[in-house]
């Protein structure tokens, strides 16, 4: 597909940003100003990784859901509550717990590492 917008891409431009506040503005901040810079660091990080893997995810997540039957978030978590998938436990855990590192592959990495009780 024909993409409308050249270069730089979007995930290239938060790059940049990104890269910016952490080589030149972190450095030379403290404080607040050095706080702040952190958490948009952080921020843009999880923006590039969502625009890196966020699409696959969301056919992965779909299709985790069609074979439970479920079209929606929503529609599983009336499922669950009502009891209805009680007979397919494991299959529901095994979607939430893909769902969940999923958005930690996202949110930070390094949380879905596994520890030493894993």
């Amino acid at each position: 597909m024909a993409m409308p917008h050249d270069v730089p891409t979007a995930a290239q431009l938060i790059e940049s940003v990104r890269e910016w506040l952490e080589k030149d503005v972190l450095t030379s901040t403290t404080g607040r100003v050095q706080f702040h810079s952190r958490v948009a660091i952080n921020v843009l990080a999880m923006v590039e990784r969502e625009l890196a893997v966020g699409e696959q995810q969301a056919l992965d997540h779909a299709a985790r859901l069609a074979v439970l039957g479920m079209k929606d978030d929503a529609e599983l978590a009336t499922a669950i509550r009502n009891g209805d998938l009680d007979d397919r436990f494991n299959e529901v855990v095994e979607l939430v717990r893909a769902s969940v590192l999923d958005k930690l592959a996202v949110a930070n990495p390094s949380y879905a590492l596994p520890t030493l009780n894993d």
